[in-house]
This record gives C-alpha cells, sequence and structure tokens, in this order.
C-alpha cells in the first residue's frame, strides 16, 4: 500500500468513526406536557431532566406546563405533544367520547396511584363528614377532576341536594374563604396549601380525601401518543427508566429536587412547593395502595371497575374500554420498578 493509499484508507476509516459517533450522538427528540403548572409535583419531571437523564437516555426533551388534564390529553391526540402527564379518569372521558378517534393517547406508567381529589372545607361549616355535605353549595372549575368525579363520591356517600359554582381555579379558594361557598373540591396538595397561603391554618381546614371515602380511583399517570408508541417504542422505554431514576431522587429528596422547579419558574416559593411536593408524595405517590400493588403499575379489576364509574359519572357516548387505556408493554422491570421506601 503506497503513501496515497494510505491517507486515503485513513480518511475513509476517519469519516466512518465520525458518521457512527454522530449516529450515536442523535437523540429522540419529546414534547411533554405537565397536567399543571410548575409547582412542585412537577419535580418528577424536571429533577430528572436538570441532572441529564433524560439527555443520557438518548433523548431530547421538552417540558411544558398545564392548565389542566383535559387539555394535556387532547394535546397528546392531536399531535402537538408526544408524551404527557394526566389524570386517569380524563383520558377514559377521551377514550370514550372519541371513540373514532385514530389518535387516543395511552397510559403506560401510574404515577398518581390514588387520585388526589378531596372536598376540604373549613371547620366553621360544620362539615366534618360526607352526609354534612347534603344540600351544601359546593364549587370548583368546571373541568376540576374532584367535581368530575364526585358523583362517584356522592354514590359512595350517600351524598344528595348539593348545587355547584363554576369559577376560575385561582378563585377557588378565595371564594371558600369568603363563605361564598361551603365547600370545595380540588388536588388535595394544590387547594390545602392554597387555603394556607389566604389566611387559613391547616387545622381550620376539613379534607374530605376520596380515596379515604371509598372512592378508589387512579389519579395521574404518564401517557404516549399512539404515533410514538408505534414508531419508536425504545423512546418511550428510555423516557420510563430515566423518569424512574429521577423519581427515586425526588422522593427520597424532596428539598432538593425542588430545585429544579426554581430553576424554570424562579417566583416559585421553595419551602412552598417543597411541601406540596411531600404532600404529594405521602398521599398519592408513597401512599399504602401503592406499596401494596408497586410502583408504575395497576390492579386489572381496580382499573376496570374506575372505568365503569367513569362511563356512568361522566355519562360518556360510549363505554370506557379499560384495555384501550393502558398498557403496561413499556413498563421497566419490576426491579427498576421498586423506588417506593
Amino acid at each position: 500500500m503506497n503513501k496515497r493509499q494510505l491517507i486515503q484508507t485513513f480518511l475513509a476509516t476517519t469519516a466512518l468513526a465520525f458518521g457512527m459517533g454522530a449516529a450515536h450522538a442523535q437523540t429522540t427528540p419529546i414534547k411533554f406536557q405537565l397536567d399543571w403548572r410548575f409547582e412542585g409535583p412537577a419535580a418528577l419531571f424536571l429533577h430528572p431532566a436538570a441532572k441529564g437523564y433524560f439527555k443520557a437516555a438518548g433523548l431530547d426533551v421538552a417540558i411544558d406546563a398545564g392548565n389542566g388534564s383535559g387539555g394535556t390529553v387532547t394535546r397528546v391526540a392531536s399531535g402537538a405533544y408526544d408524551m404527557g402527564f394526566a389524570d386517569l379518569a380524563a383520558l377514559m372521558e377521551f377514550h370514550a367520547n372519541n371513540p373514532d378517534s385514530p389518535n387516543k393517547p395511552v397510559a403506560v406508567m401510574m404515577v398518581y396511584n390514588n387520585t388526589p381529589a378531596s372536598v376540604m372545607a373549613l371547620k366553621k361549616a360544620g362539615i366534618s363528614k360526607p352526609s354534612d355535605l347534603n344540600g351544601k353549595r359546593l364549587g370548583a372549575p368546571v373541568f376540576d377532576a374532584g367535581r368530575r368525579a364526585f358523583p362517584i363520591f356522592a354514590k359512595a356517600n350517600n351524598v344528595t341536594g348539593v348545587t355547584w359554582t363554576a369559577m376560575d381555579p385561582t378563585l377557588r379558594e378565595t371564594m371558600l374563604m369568603r363563605g361564598d361557598l361551603d365547600a370545595i373540591t380540588g388536588f388535595t396538595f394544590t387547594s390545602l396549601l392554597n387555603l394556607e397561603a389566604r389566611g387559613a391554618k391547616a387545622s381550620d381546614v376539613v379534607v374530605l380525601a376520596y380515596p379515604d371515602y371509598g372512592v378508589k380511583l387512579y389519579g395521574n399517570a404518564i401517557i404516549v401518543s399512539p404515533k410514538l408508541l408505534k414508531e419508536n417504542p425504545a423512546a418511550v422505554k428510555a423516557f420510563l427508566s430515566a423518569f424512574l431514576k429521577g423519581a427515586r431522587e425526588v422522593i427520597a429528596n424532596p428539598a432538593v429536587a425542588i430545585e429544579s422547579v426554581k430553576a424554570r419558574d424562579g417566583i416559585v416559593n421553595s419551602e412552598l412547593e417543597t411541601r406540596r411536593l411531600k404532600l404529594a408524595i405521602d398521599t398519592v405517590i408513597n401512599s399504602p395502595d401503592a406499596r401494596a400493588e408497586g410502583f408504575g403499575v395497576v390492579n386489572a379489576s381496580r382499573l376496570a371497575l374506575m372505568a365503569s364509574q367513569v362511563s356512568d359519572a361522566f355519562n360518556t357516548k360510549t363505554r370506557v374500554n379499560p384495555d384501550a387505556v393502558w398498557t403496561s408493554s413499556m413498563l421497566p422491570p419490576a426491579a427498576e420498578l421498586k423506588i417506593l421506601k
């Protein structure tokens, strides 16, 4: 081999190596929509992103705040987002009301094993148990998960005669404090701390958490567009593994994880959002039900019951098919899912 051939061989080898390196460095872009604003629970996703876990898994994940689970489901269904975090009941409703849609998102990992929804009232209203709600004035935004699922709560606890007032989410707790309402529905870790911010003491607030009163609905799950699920299942699996790595750290040290939320929204109150995150972990993530069933998975009979309850309570066009809204095929191995204390 002469000198010219040696040079050509070297250049060809270098080009091939560069090409292989570039291919290896390629990342899969994923647009991810949260269910709500950049608050404490958002650390579950913002922390692994900030730590580079998604990037290390070959993913370029862009995380945006949301304005409700219904909107997240719709945006993933439209193709505007590849993945999202949304209430399973909202996903079920979309499936049942859009039976002919070719782009119905699918839940791939359960994060909130229990719904965070509850009825909250001030003690001075004389409400201490579900039966005290009979004939009372309740309020919540029309899309609020607790309000949508209230018929299930009411049926389980024989609550009747309730009248509803709708409002913007920012006014819900204010109206309760003013006495315009007897009680509100909402996510406990959202409304309880919002009430405190408006002058209420935690000891002054009565919380009737749905899971404590016979309503064993699942809460929020990671959802995926059918397009991504079909075309790049490896990316979905990589996302879930990276998420689990971060979630384990979030559960172990919420105060540190909140720094990732603060980095995305500098005006958040770190102390308040750490409390919110801890409350979410204790009530719906690391709950007794979650520890019994295992993180990330669902119980088939419980899922089927929820599908039936949502069909009735939401008065959907068709019955919810539990097998269509959930798949466990993307879940990491069982050992990897063991992130709860």
